[in-house]
């Protein structure tokens, strides 16, 4: 099995903006979907937060949990507002995962204030921002939004058995993600899961979240493909 470890480290505190990075930027189809992820490598995304592995094989992102580090994030270069955001994952049984949206850097060493929130920059820097959960744990919260590193819960799925019995464990599960305007719906393998409206963020960038592990050295993997994106005018 090949497997192509992608060093991004120096590239760490790259800004954000829109238009920035031109020369990376993929190239809508004639439907107007955007492959985020080309397959092979890594272009266009950048690490942030903790140091867990990313890398590719097999034509998908693979993100591997390393000890004593907090949470991972692989995070597109460019910034995205209002968007249909489809992909698929599959994660270890024993890992906390997510995908991030219209999300924010606190640049290592500084401070910056969001909802109310003053949000410190580690090593690193710190991500926070709307994150859709992938939650294999008997809580079965996949599809449910989290704001990471700000204000927690804002749409759980305790009300809603069909999505939190939608996860497939240790198989390919599917997300639909649509942002417009300050609504955000989520989809799991087909069924509704999320459907929240917030504000506070009209755009940011995506990321994928290697949760950390604490100190424990178990080999946790968690998976993505088929990365695409619909912008919505």
């Amino acid at each position: 099995m090949r497997r192509h470890w992608i060093a991004l480290a120096a590239t760490a505190l790259l800004g954000t903006s829109a238009g920035a990075f031109a020369a990376d930027e993929p190239k809508p189809d004639a439907d107007g979907w955007i492959a985020l992820f080309d397959g092979k490598t890594l272009d266009g995304w950048v690490q942030r937060g903790g140091k867990a592995k990313y890398g590719v094989e097999d034509g998908q992102i693979l993100g591997t949990a390393v000890s004593n580090t907090p949470n991972s994030f692989l995070c597109t270069k460019r910034e995205y507002g209002d968007f249909v955001l489809e992909l698929e994952f599959k994660v270890d049984s024993k890992l906390n995962s997510g995908v991030q949206v219209r999300s924010h850097l606190a640049e290592e060493g500084k401070e910056v204030e969001s909802a109310g929130k003053k949000i410190k920059g580690g090593s690193g820097g710190r991500v926070f921002g709307y994150q859709v959960e992938i939650d294999p744990s008997d809580r079965a919260y996949t599809g449910g939004i989290y704001d990471e590193g700000r204000r927690g819960w804002l749409n759980d799925l305790k009300e809603n058995e069909p999505a939190r019995k939608a996860f497939k464990q240790k198989e390919w599960n599917a997300f639909k993600i649509e942002c417009k305007g300050p609504s955000i719906k989520t989809w799991l393998n087909g069924v509704p899961a999320a459907d929240m409206k917030d504000d506070v963020d009209p755009k940011g960038f995506i990321a994928l979240q290697v949760h950390g592990i604490g100190k424990k050295e178990d080999h946790l993997e968690v998976r993505w493909r088929n990365i695409r994106l619909k912008e919505l005018k």
